[in-house]
């Protein structure tokens, strides 16, 4: 059933087809700006932490809906499963909201803060204040999650925030708000969580959309330097096709291998503005320092398009374009729970990663085994539940899904979804090209999860309208792809 403005028309109350028995009103209210889209409607719900027991501990799960734009608008809402894993969904409704606006007209947008993020009994883990934000030496990091371990004794047991709990949350919040079946949208880790979703509640499930495959046997994040490496070599590859940017910067694979192991003998001391304040700054540039930018730049085209050209800065000693995407980095990481991060991460993925397979997966990659160690540090101390060895297959499934995947996404590649599509018959894989991590925003991505989520049938698509899509102009100079400074033709 559905949430519309109809609610608030006492004329209609009784008349319009598909409304609830009970009024939304009696469960949400209007959203204050603080809390989200004024146009939107919030609330919360409990559920008890350990769901097993039903005894202890209740968390309040923060609700956000975007009501359908149409009077007579569809009966199945779409829920938003947000990444990370740690992101809250809640925090991302006004940007979702804007570039959803196709599927809202029909359709209410439903958030939920999944436990353990945004708004949910968040397990977030800050750096202490006056702390150097910078260090990403693994005993800082360690120290750091040690000291959020402790201060969570009295709020949350860290063993119950795993993602099959979590879709379990989903559907008992999906039976408070009325609806019968619901659509799906996850995006990164939300694939996952939708995966599980669909394994575990397929009756109410219409239709689903997974955009930027995670499945649960991807052992975060075991594969982050071989799936990097293969986007930053069609980079690369890219660049030596390119007349202006092969003949701009020549041999550039060799001179970014010359950096990077420079970087690794001899840690650079820059001193830079901090883009976001605006105050001087001291940083130790390391190895990790540089390949974890560069890592985050891929995830975009329009970043990536920049390496070229901050590769060679970097090697006159300039970081501060580097630098500066990583404070835009920083800020999009604001809205992440850490420390549910790694109860995912820690119970779900690391028990399945062999001591020797990260040096294996990792070699004769940019990234190394660093940031994978880095990673999986704090799962040597971190409490960890006990997963369902089914957690860890594909259900197979009839439920229509529209599987998206980008040709250069560093961290969830077209052969994740396509493992995915493998298994669930009514399926429709595409591949969209050009793109980074993430596609709902590339070319006729959204025109075509609209068609899907109205239909119910992704056999009917044509994807060919994404097939013009190419990689944006590599930055020639300062000015971008123009080094006269002129516009990008």
């Amino acid at each position: 059933m559905k949430v519309t403005l109809l609610l608030f028309s006492a004329l209609l109350l009784t008349s319009c087809s598909g409304m609830r028995e009970t009024s939304v009103l009696d469960r949400l209210k209007p959203c204050k700006a603080a809390e989200g889209p004024t146009d939107g409607y919030c609330g919360s719900y409990e559920v008890w932490e350990n769901r097993q027991t039903r005894t202890g501990r209740k968390i309040a799960l923060k609700i956000l809906i975007l009501p359908a734009l149409k009077q007579d608008s569809a009966p199945d809402p779409v829920f938003i499963l947000a990444g990370g894993p740690g992101q809250g969904a809640v925090e991302l409704a006004g940007q979702v909201q804007e570039i959803f606006r196709p599927i809202e007209t029909a359709r209410d947008l439903v958030f939920v803060d999944q436990r353990g993020t945004g708004k949910s009994n968040p397990l977030d883990c800050k750096p202490p204040k006056g702390a150097d934000d910078d260090d990403d030496a693994v005993a800082t990091i360690v120290s750091r999650l040690h000291g959020c371990l402790d201060s969570y004794k009295d709020k949350a047991d860290v063993t119950q925030y795993t993602t099959d709990i979590a879709m379990d949350d989903l559907d008992e919040v999906r039976q408070y708000l009325g609806y019968s079946k619901i659509d799906l949208y996850g995006g990164s880790y939300g694939t996952r969580a939708a995966i599980e979703y669909v394994r575990r509640h397929a009756d109410h499930t219409r239709a689903v959309v997974i955009d930027g495959v995670a499945p649960p046997d991807m052992r975060l994040p075991l594969y982050m330097a071989r799936d990097s490496q293969r986007a930053l070599d069609l980079l690369l590859q890219d660049c030596e096709k390119d007349a202006g940017c092969n003949k701009r910067f020549p041999n550039l694979r060799e001179r970014l291998e010359r950096l990077l192991a420079s970087l690794s003998a001899h840690p650079q001391k820059v001193h830079f503005t901090d883009p976001r304040t605006g105050l001087p700054k001291d940083i130790d540039v390391k190895r990790l320092t540089l390949t974890g930018i560069m890592f985050a730049s891929l995830y975009s085209p329009e970043t990536a398009a920049m390496l070229p050209l901050l590769i060679e800065e970097a090697e006159k000693g300039n970081y501060a374009g580097f630098l500066a995407i990583r404070t835009g980095a920083d800020q999009l990481s604001a809205n992440m729970a850490i420390g549910m991060h790694f109860s995912v991460v820690c119970t779900e993925d690391a028990p399945r990663i062999p001591p020797s397979a990260v040096e294996t997966e990792t070699a004769h990659t940019f990234l190394g085994d660093e940031m994978a160690k880095l990673r999986l540090a704090p799962c040597e101390f971190w409490p960890r539940a006990k997963m369902d060895p089914a957690y860890y297959t594909i259900p197979p499934s009839t439920v229509p899904a529209l599987i998206l995947s980008g040709q250069l996404d560093p961290v969830t590649p077209p052969s994740w979804g396509q493992e995915v599509a493998a298994q669930w018959t009514n399926s429709r894989h595409i591949i969209v090209p050009a793109t980074g991590h993430g596609t709902v925003v590339s070319g006729c991505v959204m025109k075509l999860m609209a068609q899907f989520l109205n239909d119910g049938n992704a056999s009917t698509l044509d994807p060919s309208c994404v097939q013009h899509l190419k990689r944006p102009p590599f930055f020639l100079g300062p000015s971008g792809p123009d080094p006269m400074g002129g516009a990008a033709k």
